[in-house]
Formats: C-alpha cells, sequence, structure tokens
C-alpha cells in the first residue's frame, strides 16, 4: 500500500504553486523595473548580478522549503523576496554603491531564513535559553556603548565595527536585541499565563512582584541602555511591544491605559532633558521656519510624496536624491515620488499581511502559549515598526530613527526581519 506524499496531494500542491505564482509575478515585476533603469543607462552589469542573486535566492528557497517544510504558510516567503528585491531596485537607483552591499545581505538574510525555518531543533529551546540570550544580547548593547561606530560618521552610534577580509562590516546590535526581548518575554509570559489569566478572572488589584518583577526588571535594564545609546525609536519599540504581550497575556486594560501614560510622561521628560529628541517633536511640529536647515529631510520628503501624486513619474524620473539618507529611514519617500501612492499602498498592504499571517500563525498555537505569544510579538514589531517609521515619513508622527522592515538599506535590519520570517515558516507548519 503507497501512501501520497504531502507535495503529491492536493492542497499542498495549490499552495506551491501559489508560492511560485507570486515568486514569478515579483520577478516579473523586478525585471521591467530594472529594465527601465537600462534604458536610462544604468550599469548593466552590476543589475545583472543583482537580478541573478535574486532569482537564485527565490528558486533555492523555494526549493529547500518545499523539501524540508512543505506545510507551511505559502505566502511569506514570496512577499518578503519581493520586498527584498523591490529595496534593492530602489536603493540601485538611488546609490548603486550600497545597492550591491544590500543584495548580498538580501542573499545571507536568505540563508538566515532558511537555517531558522529548516533547523529541526524544537523552538523550545529559546525558552530554555532565555537568560543566555537575553544577557548575550544586553553585553552586545555594552559593547556598542563603548566600542559604537557610525558608518555614516554622524548621528548616534548604534553599530559595532566588524572587520574581514574583504570589507569592514557594520552590525546593529539593537536589531537582534529586539528578537531575543520578544522570545524572553514571550518565554516568561507563556510560563506565568495560567496564573496570570487566574488573577485576571478573580481581578486581583496587582499582580504579585514574584510574577512581575524579573521582566520588569530585564525590561527596565533594556530600555535604560537604549536610552542611554540615544536610539529612542528601538526603546520606543521594545515598550509598545513589551505593553502590548503583557496585556495579551493578561487580559488587563488597565496595563494599556497606564503603560500609555507612562510613555506620555517619559516623552515629555525625552523632550526636557535630551536634545536629540527635542529637535524630532520641534521638526514635527512645525517644520517650515527651518525648512533649508534641520528640517530639510522631513520637508524634502513631504515634497516627494506631493511630487509622485497617485501613479509616480516613474523610476528614474524623480529626484528623490534631494532628501538626506534617503536609501535608508526616508527610502519609503522616494517610492512615493516614483511609484506614487499606488506604490506606498502596495507596500502597506504587503506588510499588513505580513502582520495579519503571523498573528494568525500565532493564533493557531493557543494551546502552546510561548509559541503563540512569540509569533504575535513578531506581528507586533514587524507592524509597529512599520507603523512608527511610515507615520514619522508622513509628519504625522516625529521621526524615531526605526528603519522599514525589508526594504530600508541595512544588513542588520535585514537580516534579522528575515530570520523573524523563518520562524513564522517554522511556526506554520506542523514541524515546530
Amino acid at each position: 500500500m503507497t501512501t501520497s506524499s504531502p507535495l503529491s496531494s492536493g492542497p499542498y500542491y495549490r499552495e506551491l504553486r501559489k508560492e511560485r505564482g507570486l515568486l514569478i509575478l515579483a520577478f516579473v515585476f523586478i525585471c521591467i523595473n530594472y529594465s527601465s533603469l537600462i534604458v536610462q543607462q544604468y550599469e548593466l552589469a552590476s543589475i545583472g548580478i543583482q537580478l541573478i542573486i535574486w532569482l537564485v535566492c527565490a528558486i533555492g528557497g523555494h526549493l529547500l522549503l518545499n523539501r524540508y517544510l512543505p506545510d507551511r504558510d505559502t505566502m511569506l516567503f514570496p512577499l518578503v523576496m519581493f520586498l527584498g528585491g523591490w529595496s534593492v531596485l530602489v536603493i540601485e537607483r538611488l546609490t548603486p554603491i550600497f545597492a550591491d552591499r544590500q543584495i548580498v545581505w538580501l542573499a545571507l538574510a536568505v540563508l538566515a531564513l532558511l537555517g531558522t525555518a529548516i533547523f529541526h531543533q524544537p523552538l523550545y529551546w529559546l525558552r530554555q535559553y532565555r537568560y543566555t540570550l537575553f544577557f548575550g544580547g544586553l553585553a552586545l548593547l555594552v559593547a556598542t556603548i563603548i566600542l559604537g561606530r557610525n558608518p555614516s560618521g554622524f548621528g548616534p552610534e548604534l553599530w559595532l565595527e566588524i572587520p574581514l577580509i574583504f570589507d569592514t562590516v557594520y552590525f546593529q546590535p539593537s536589531e537582534l536585541l529586539k528578537l531575543i526581548l520578544v522570545a524572553f518575554l514571550a518565554s516568561y509570559l507563556g510560563e506565568q499565563y495560567p496564573i496570570m489569566r487566574r488573577l485576571s478572572e478573580g481581578r486581583a488589584a496587582l499582580f504579585p512582584m514574584r510574577i512581575l518583577g524579573p521582566i520588569l526588571l530585564m525590561w527596565g535594564l533594556c530600555i535604560i541602555m537604549l536610552i542611554w545609546q540615544r536610539d529612542l525609536g528601538t526603546a520606543a519599540l521594545f515598550f509598545i511591544v513589551f505593553l502590548t504581550l503583557l496585556y495579551i497575556a493578561s487580559t488587563r486594560l488597565e496595563i494599556m491605559l497606564g503603560g500609555g501614560l507612562l510613555l506620555l510622561m517619559a516623552g515629555v521628560l525625552a523632550y526636557i532633558l535630551i536634545d536629540l529628541v527635542q529637535l524630532r517633536i520641534d521638526i514635527w511640529l512645525n517644520p517650515w521656519p527651518d525648512a533649508d536647515g534641520r528640517a530639510y529631510q522631513i520637508v524634502q520628503s513631504l515634497m516627494a510624496f506631493g511630487a509622485g501624486g497617485i501613479f509616480g513619474q516613474g523610476i528614474g524620473q524623480g529626484s528623490p536624491g534631494y532628501i538626506p539618507v534617503v536609501h535608508s529611514d526616508f527610502i519609503l519617500a522616494a517610492i512615493a515620488e516614483e511609484w506614487g501612492l499606488l506604490g506606498v499602498i502596495a507596500i502597506v498592504i504587503i506588510i499588513a499581511i505580513i502582520v495579519v499571517k503571523a498573528a494568525h500563525i500565532g493564533l493557531k498555537n493557543q494551546t502552546r502559549p510561548f509559541l503563540t505569544l512569540f509569533a504575535i510579538g513578531i506581528s507586533l514589531l514587524i507592524g509597529i515598526q512599520s507603523l512608527l517609521i511610515m507615520m514619522g515619513i508622513l509628519k504625522l508622527l516625529p521621526l524615531t530613527g526605526v528603519t522599514l522592515p525589508f526594504i530600508s538599506y541595512g544588513g542588520s535590519s535585514l537580516l534579522i526581519s528575515f530570520v523573524m520570517i523563518g520562524f513564522l515558516l517554522r511556526l506554520s507548519s506542523r514541524h515546530v
């Protein structure tokens, strides 16, 4: 008697065909836009190499995931490959020297995704070694305070310089710490979940410090380090994710209300005590008096959105280069100018799908609180970080300095974002 393999059965085959179709659509989009750059006399050899590397990553990733994780969610991988390819394309248009680095980081990120997704060790090792991982991440953060560098030569020194034979690589430990902190929170809250639920149902006034004490201490240490580094965007991101996970585990609305009040008070204190925060809030409230000075970046970003209109000016036809560091924090403004509002909406929809998929994967594992909270924590990281930078670029919030996941230039951010997707792929299958 023979049994059919997962790959040959109807539902699996349809899902894998959907993933293949999405990857083909992504490749067509990237090819059409690269062709436009070639017509405008961008360097053909560099573009050809980028396309080949992207294609090898897409095909290789698809085949390996089919082999080792056939029952995964089949939308996540093509969506992040689409965003990663679009990122390299935009950076090639803006600053070609950084595009060559970004495609290398994309290849490494895909390898990291595959390693995370295919690695057959149960994910409970994250819970078993949570303190080791947390203090290891904190040690890297301390090392950044002492030895930190900024590749641009100005601004907060949030990177560690790693000299290699062929080049110097800069790694941002706070990106890794985001994922470690979510794993730590999910692990600890998952263990305390039954007790917290019983206390919530009994409407206890406060949770015992033996439950909340260790996690508040760890989180507080992390926030202090980040503020010391002046990495305030990541500190705000941590705080919001922490509050939301605590609310999900406890179902206590007063936690969110109290946390929101604390965040507001922290913002007021930061405005008084930290010059960088004061500058960003002043620019957010009224950038126009200093449009040619300190507010130049955000003003040019708003003009790029206006110039792009609905359909955009076309790739290579806009002037996003006027925006300082446009390939990093403000890459969405470049997309808005050359692909228009439709391009921005496409990115928002894709990121929203990833966020919803991550939350859905978490809800599928409700019998295992650690896995549920871990997946939802990843969903929150991607979603809140995207909101912070998008709303900052549109002047709906003060600028925070966080990157746009999967799209902004930066190896550390891209690598950790793809590792998160690797964990989600693993959680979406039966091989958890």
